[in-house]
């Protein structure tokens, strides 16, 4: 699980980051404007985000990713512990709102409250595109009663494009999200895997359904 966590004051973010990151792959930033830039990747399980930021409010950030249809769950880690502030951070899209001072341990179990509740939202962990269906708990793929077989990142780049049907996502997107930022290899992997994946799909019909744009990324698809 990725989780960005958005907190201009450095040292709680490497306090919080010390705590959560035995358990989660943290990545920080400490400005709104970045913040906003890199959550538009659409790669994280979760953000934590502050709304005192330098640039950009995290209200701003909020907003502007709710309306870019960037539904990553949102837990609101602030100060600003009005009444007011809380309903305009939920009214805004936030899934959770905590404030500071917090015990490191409710920071915890509020974190696995709302990936447990984004898990239980995947429709009991089934990725289903026409006839074709992913089991996200055994790793499984078919095509009707025929199993197709997926293996490592082919599996995680077939769950990421399914995920996000009819959307282009990059290969930028695509790398960042299975590889990771700092993988020592480089972006052109991504390509291999398609491929891969469309060869194992093939048989099925269903390799016409990725389609490449050009000079861009992926698109899982119906439309032509």
């Amino acid at each position: 699980m990725r989780i960005l966590l958005v907190e201009d004051d450095e040292i709680l973010s490497d306090t919080i980051k010390e705590f959560i990151v035995k358990k989660y792959e943290v990545e920080q930033e400490y400005s709104g404007e970045d913040a906003y830039l890199i959550a538009r990747s659409n790669i994280y399980d979760l953000i934590i985000l502050d709304l005192m930021l330098p640039e950009m409010s995290g209200y701003e950030v909020l907003r502007r990713l709710r309306s870019e249809k960037i539904n990553t769950p949102v837990l609101i880690l602030t100060a600003k512990d009005g009444l007011d502030d809380k309903l305009k951070g939920f009214d805004y899209g936030a899934d959770d709102y905590l404030a500071k001072p917090f015990e490191s341990k409710e920071l915890l179990a509020r974190i696995e409250a709302i990936l447990r509740r984004s898990k239980k939202s995947m429709d009991s962990n089934i990725l289903k595109f026409k006839d074709l269906t992913l089991n996200l708990e055994t790793r499984q793929v078919k095509v009707g009663d025929e199993e197709i077989a997926l293996l490592g990142k082919q599996f995680d780049m077939l769950e990421y494009l399914l995920g996000f049907k009819d959307t282009i996502i990059t290969k930028e997107q695509i790398f960042d999200k299975i590889w990771g930022f700092n993988s020592e290899t480089t972006a052109n992997v991504v390509e291999v895997y398609a491929s891969g994946i469309r060869k194992a799909l093939k048989k099925s019909g269903y390799d016409k359904y990725i389609r490449t744009i050009r000079g861009v990324g992926y698109m899982l698809t119906e439309r032509g």
